[in-house]
């Protein structure tokens, strides 16, 4: 494992064959995304199957559509859109028929608007490429001024900052795909537009119904999110900050405090955190990124994030192999750099500070700061100690033996945790030495290298309980000797 900070690429269903996925696993990806927005069950089946041919080891994350207003379809008089120009006003109507907009009124696909947007607003069509300030209410509409031209095309996306919405959680399309993904063995529900705890539990229900070990990452797309961060993070796996939406929001000078923010509240909360949305934006054309995309790689990278992901770039993009590499070349470089500063192991993890395993995951991270160790070993039953690790953020690898493939595949988006399936061994010994064979076979480590071992005294389930340091070949001795008697 040369590089720590995991990378997460898109998948097509129009470009998804096996080759092309072991050429972007080779490259340095660590988890495919499928975005459900954009294809249908059949298709992102294809891509599951062919992910799980290349390597069990590859974590795969679907996102939701989620909740979202939108222009509705359009008359045939404006099938290429409605022209707008700047002092235009015009009117706004929510509904949830099969209304289609015209040049007298735009509709949404949202009944409510009229009751939930207040005057003074700004409402953005398009990603913000037509601004609209809300003047009036008048007959269950809301009266508009443009601020800048353009066209309003149909089912255009629609943003109101600062408003809460009250959209439904789950869509009947989410819970469809995610009832899908279930059936299908993916490893994360990635779910767009989260803004509060509710969002999370309402996902939460369909997966314990269906008694499912899926794990929810919550996608952060607007002010509600970021200002409910601490209760979502009590419900979630982990937390995409998702820059597209978040960025029309939320103004953009803001983008990179809120980046941060978001960052570093994961990190405390031991959470895997993910930087999307254009990180190499010019090589879905280009097979050079710029050098605006190259630092804005590099600082998320600094930040300390888990994930860094790729959408167009591999998804549609025309160089999709040379972004995984540009982007792993980048991580390998930053972290160089950020090996020479310690890891902070005073870090306040908020919500575990007397837990057992926190403890002997700090212990372990000071410890390869004191001597010369190569390598930390874990086992696991549900990943817990190797999120943990990953929290701290040490320069040395981890090293986590899993005993279920779900587990190994969620542990692929934690930084620096390198993870491996193993069948259930019996005692603590059988483990380490399947372990230590198993990483000398691959050279990854050699019989004098100086290693830190979690483990549990009481068995995997019951969580790790002591912690030992030692060479391999000793440790290898004392695990042989301790078998013979």
């Amino acid at each position: 494992m040369d590089k720590r900070t995991k990378i997460v690429a898109t998948i097509s269903d129009r470009h998804c064959e096996s080759d092309f996925i072991r050429s972007l696993y080779e490259a340095g990806m660590n988890a495919v995304r499928i975005n459900s927005a954009h294809l249908t069950p059949e298709g992102a089946t294809s891509i599951v199957e062919n992910v799980r041919r290349v390597s069990d080891q590859i974590a795969i994350i679907i996102d939701t559509k989620g909740p979202e207003i939108r222009v509705t379809g359009m008359s045939p008089a404006f099938v290429d859109g409605i022209p707008v120009t700047t002092g235009d006003r015009l009117l706004l109507k929510g509904t949830d028929q099969d209304a289609v907009s015209s040049k007298e009124c735009i509709y949404l696909n949202y009944a409510m608007v009229c009751r939930d947007v207040p005057v003074g607003a700004v409402v953005l069509i398009d990603d913000g490429e037509i601004e609209l300030h809300v003047l009036d209410k008048k007959e269950n509409a809301l009266v508009c001024e443009v601020c800048n031209g353009g066209v309003i095309c149909a089912r255009k996306s629609v943003n109101i900052p600062g408003v809460a919405i009250d959209l439904p959680s789950v869509t009947e399309r989410d819970a469809r795909f995610i009832d899908w993904a279930i059936e299908h063995d993916v490893d994360f529900i990635a779910h767009s537009f989260v803004r509060k705890k509710e969002d999370v539990l309402a996902v939460k229900e369909i997966i314990k119904r269906r008694n499912s070990s899926i794990k929810i990452i919550s996608k952060i797309e607007n002010r509600e999110g970021v200002d409910n961060i601490d209760e979502i993070l009590d419900e979630t796996y982990g937390i995409m900050v998702a820059r597209g939406d978040l960025g029309v929001e939320i103004p953009a000078e803001e983008i990179p405090v809120v980046q941060r923010f978001l960052v570093n509240k994961c990190i405390e909360s031991k959470k895997p955190v993910i930087i999307a949305t254009q990180m190499l934006h010019t090589m879905i054309t280009h097979p050079r990124p710029t050098r605006a995309e190259i630092s804005d790689v590099a600082n998320a990278i600094y930040q300390r994030v888990d994930a860094v992901m790729l959408s167009g770039e591999t998804a549609n993009g025309q160089y999709p192999v040379e972004a995984v590499e540009t982007m792993a070349r980048v991580a390998r470089e930053i972290e160089r750099d950020t090996a020479q500063h310690s890891p902070d192991t005073d870090m306040n993890l908020v919500r575990i500070n007397n837990e057992i395993t926190a403890q002997l995951a700090r212990s372990a991270v000071r410890a390869c700061l004191n001597l010369p160790v190569r390598a930390i070993i874990i086992d696991t039953l549900s990943g817990r100690t190797g999120r943990y690790l990953a929290a701290f953020r040490g320069a040395k690898p981890v090293y986590a033996v899993c005993y279920r493939k779900c587990v190994m595949r969620q542990l692929a988006i934690s930084y620096g945790i390198h993870a491996i399936y193993q069948e259930p061994t019996v005692d603590h010994e059988s483990f380490l030495l399947d372990v230590l064979y198993y990483l000398e076979d691959r050279k990854w480590l050699k019989k004098e290298d100086l290693v830190v071992v979690i483990g549990g005294s009481f068995g995997a389930a019951k969580g790790a309980s002591f912690l030992e340091i030692g060479s391999v070949l000793n440790l290898e001795h004392k695990a042989l000797n301790s078998k013979k008697e």
